[in-house]
């Protein structure tokens, strides 16, 4: 028989979080981003730790909240994007930050899912990211405290390709739309994103899941194996998705109206 992996609370899931662990949360901006088991991990008090995401949210908001209390050491991310306090922080040297192309993120815990040590890619060749050079950590005046080391170039078929080593972290935390009590998920359409990449890097990968069901084999987007504890989200808890930006335009007309949200 399958082993039922629900547990009855986001508290509960986190069981067995540490100081220093580290974290490969899936989510894009404000989609996607498992929000309870990032409030959970908050309340936990944890500190010190490492976390992989394409990003670090927004100012108060998802991954946000747990840099604003202080409680990150270190992120691996594509890009800072309008995090005032992210940037703050990496620019004061109080927070060490790698960052890395997108694409090279996604298979980087991709790989670490798959049992692939490293690879080689095109991307960031003739970069500091293959030269070495990028600031990982700053001084309080702004000088480079630490930098990326250079990595291996090697030439295949006339191209030049830079080796990137995958990621595995303790824990990942994912959302989903819908999961079984086995663990398999379905992600809903952009929200998808890198939440299969990071639950696939996670030694304990955690998912929320909106709705609790039965699945077709032939609808699931990432499998069991890789989930280890299963949280059923509220309604409420469902329903509550931020929006990362919302802007407001006016009638074609000119005139007064309710606008338009894009």
């Amino acid at each position: 028989m399958r082993k039922d992996k629900v547990v009855a609370t986001a508290g509960e899931a986190l069981a067995g979080v540490r100081d220093g662990a580290s974290f490969a949360v899936g989510g894009f901006g404000l989609s996607g981003i498992p929000n309870v088991l990032i409030q959970a991990l908050y309340d936990t008090g944890v500190t010190g730790i490492g976390v992989v995401s394409n990003n670090c949210g927004v100012d108060g908001g998802g991954l946000g909240v747990l840099l604003a209390a202080g409680r990150i050491a270190r992120v691996t991310a594509s890009y800072i994007g309008d995090n005032k306090e992210f940037a703050r922080q990496y620019l004061a040297g109080e927070l060490e930050v790698e960052l890395t192309p997108q694409g090279s993120l996604a298979e980087r815990l991709r790989a670490g899912g798959a049992g692939i040590p490293a690879f080689y890619t095109p991307a960031g060749v003739g970069t500091p990211i293959a030269d070495g050079g990028l600031p990982l950590r700053h001084n309080p005046d702004g000088s480079i405290a630490k930098a990326s080391p250079p990595k291996e170039v090697r030439e295949f078929d006339g191209g030049q390709y830079v080796l990137e080593h995958a990621i595995t972290t303790d824990f990942a935390l994912v959302r989903a739309a819908k999961g079984d009590r086995h663990g398999n998920l379905v992600f809903a359409k952009s929200a998808r994103n890198f939440n299969p990449l990071a639950a696939m890097a996670g030694r304990i990968t955690i998912a929320e899941v909106e709705e609790l069901t039965e699945l077709d084999p032939d609808e699931v987007h990432l499998p069991g194996v890789f989930v280890q504890r299963v949280v059923v989200l509220t309604p409420e808890q469902a329903a509550d998705k931020a929006i990362e930006k919302r802007t407001v335009s006016a009638p074609p007309d000119g005139g007064p109206g309710e606008g338009a949200l894009s």
